[in-house]
């Protein structure tokens, strides 16, 4: 049995679970999510908790056990304290600032890049060099933060770019200067 899988997921006042055939909804004061799950598992809802069976013990059913659990006690998280990430960016003139609905990034390009903000999340630009990305979906928080991350990735010489918050950017030594003594040779 899958150690993650058979934990079972604590379901919170004001959040409400409702299950149709193989499609799970999560609704709470932040917001709805919803999940289908293969066939092969199975979800029981005891009172104030949230069980998920297996049908096999195949290793692909195994597998989808955990994830399934993991997916559902995310879901209910999120609709109750919801998710967030932060981003710093590091670099002379390098700066983020938001125009509208749309995330402004000032990266050394020529041209700012414009980065349209998704459904469902909110980004809040407290210093120029801070962005927050907040929302109850776990798995899009985490991908508009890495396509943002992505449009400037930190270099690891001057350490310019975008980073996650208290991600470690390992520094490496650039072209080492050789003396006037090495070239004399002959």
């Amino acid at each position: 049995m899958s150690r993650i899988g058979r934990a079972p997921v604590a379901i919170p006042s004001g959040v409400h679970i409702k299950q149709e055939g193989q499609r799970v909804f999560v609704e709470g004061p932040k917001g709805k999510l919803s999940l289908t799950l293969v066939p092969s598992i199975s979800v029981t809802i005891d009172g104030q908790t949230l069980k998920v069976g297996r049908s096999g013990d195949e290793k692909s059913v195994r597998a989808l056990h955990g994830l399934s659990r993991a997916l559902l006690a995310n879901m209910v998280l999120g609709v109750t304290n919801g998710f967030s990430k932060e981003l710093e960016i590091a670099g002379v003139g390098y700066r983020a600032q938001l125009q509208g609905k749309q995330l402004l990034l000032t990266v050394g390009f020529s041209h700012p890049v414009v980065m349209p903000i998704p459904e469902g999340l909110t980004v809040d630009v407290p210093k120029p060099t801070v962005v927050i990305i907040k929302g109850f979906d776990k798995q899009l928080v985490g991908q508009f933060a890495a396509n943002v991350r992505r449009v400037a990735p930190p270099e690891p010489y001057k350490g310019k770019g975008i980073k996650y918050a208290g991600e470690v950017i390992r520094r490496k030594a650039g072209k080492a200067a050789t003396g006037a003594g090495a070239k004399a040779g002959g």
